[in-house]
């Protein structure tokens, strides 16, 4: 029987919100409109919440990726190949998403005892621990550290033999934070990296190196060639961090999870429209 060690830090009940079989909505802004008002509603006293969710097609950059000299030209040529683009108001750098690419959002009170600037390397630990939990059963490593290059470069890549396959990115509200990662499960992470490099390629022009990722497409893989998770390793990876979270909610009083659940205000289809419509505008070029 596998055993699977608590959450590092006190967070109180999670809820899971598996979202990663809807695959029919077009703005990729939505789910981070959706995780922008969850994290509202945890600083307010609502429950901490575990989202899954992918997305068909799209390309998500950083604000520092908009910013480049011909960004906006290579934006278009992504949305001519039928890319959905936006930029994301988390931290990171460019990012492909599609079916093969599950994403993962912890959402977490920030607690009365913790500050904004206290335990910002614990907080990225929280979703480290969660994916190392649920590619536990695979026997392989998970390391931590960038990867050079890899695309949205970070210290926190997480990687299988030197290769990266997930990112991870937080965004902080008052009394509430998100930390979110993109795991590459199945298919090539090179073509991904590819078409991230392809991206810069057009975007920076004669800008500075030391203002984007300079991407070499061997350096990122998916679990599937790294884990050997097979070609539903997507839905596999998902069953698992379901799995982690279900016993993290075994271990606790299910009266505390029932009064979790009683405070869940799922937001209405519209409501989460209009904040990726604010998201958006928030975020569009000058």
């Amino acid at each position: 029987m596998t055993t699977t060690s608590c959450l590092p830090i006190e967070t109180g009940p999670i809820l899971l919100l598996d979202r990663s079989q809807d695959l029919t909505e077009p703005d990729v802004l939505y789910s981070f409109a959706l995780d922008e008002l969850l994290c509202r509603q945890t600083g307010r006293g609502g429950p901490a919440i575990c989202h899954l969710w992918r997305h068909p097609r799209a390309f998500v950059m950083g604000v520092r990726d908009s910013r480049l000299p011909k960004a906006a030209e290579s934006e278009q040529k992504l949305r001519d190949l039928g890319y959905d683009t936006a930029i994301r108001h988390s931290g990171g750098a460019a990012v492909p998403l599609d079916p093969g690419v599950v994403n993962l959002s912890l959402i977490l009170p920030l607690g009365e005892n913790r500050h904004h600037n206290q335990d910002f390397h614990q907080d990225f630990e929280i979703m480290v621990h969660l994916i190392r939990e649920a590619l536990r059963d695979t026997g392989y490593t998970v390391d931590t550290g960038e990867i050079a290059g890899a695309f949205c470069p970070g210290a926190y890549d997480l990687s299988i033999g030197g290769r990266k396959f997930c990112g991870i990115a937080q965004r902080r509200q008052n009394k509430s934070f998100i930390i979110q990662a993109f795991i590459i499960a199945e298919g090539s992470g090179a073509e991904r990296a590819g078409l991230v490099r392809s991206f810069y390629d057009g975007a920076a022009a004669d800008a500075d190196p030391a203002h984007y990722p300079l991407v070499q497409p061997e350096s990122t893989a998916s679990l599937q060639e790294l884990a050997e998770l097979g070609p539903h390793a997507a839905a596999m990876f998902t069953e698992s961090v379901k799995k982690v979270i279900r016993q993290w909610q075994a271990a606790m009083d299910p009266a505390d999870i029932a009064s979790a659940a009683s405070k869940l205000d799922l937001p209405t289809p519209d409501d989460v429209r209009e904040m990726a419509r604010s998201l958006r505008q928030r975020y569009i070029r000058k």
